[in-house]
């Protein structure tokens, strides 16, 4: 977070000198700074995710192997659909550093 503040604290200080950056790249570079910051915090929730479907997955075959099948293609899915969250994110920062 210090080094998000420390590039935003720069870009201010340089669009406020005299050939310092214009307007448009100011808002540039802040959007870029923020899509980034928002795609970081995007990635966090489905890494967790995965990680925790994938222990309790591994649990059950543990506790259970004769149904390692079924557990296994519940997981896959779980994991789709939690990684779509994170592709999501994804979209969502290329949406906000080019529109």
């Amino acid at each position: 977070m210090s080094a998000l503040s420390n590039a935003v604290a720069q870009v201010v200080t340089q669009a406020g000198e005299p050939g310092g950056l214009d307007a448009a790249a100011a808002k540039s570079a802040a959007g870029a700074g923020s899509a980034g910051f928002a795609y970081g915090l995007a990635a966090i929730g489905p890494g967790i995710g995965i990680g925790y479907l994938v222990g309790q997955a591994v649990q059950a075959i543990a506790r259970q192997p004769e149904s390692a099948g079924q557990v296994q293609t519940t997981m896959f899915l779980g994991i789709a659909f939690t990684e779509a969250l994170a592709l999501i994110g994804f979209v969502v920062f290329i949406l906000l550093k080019f529109v």
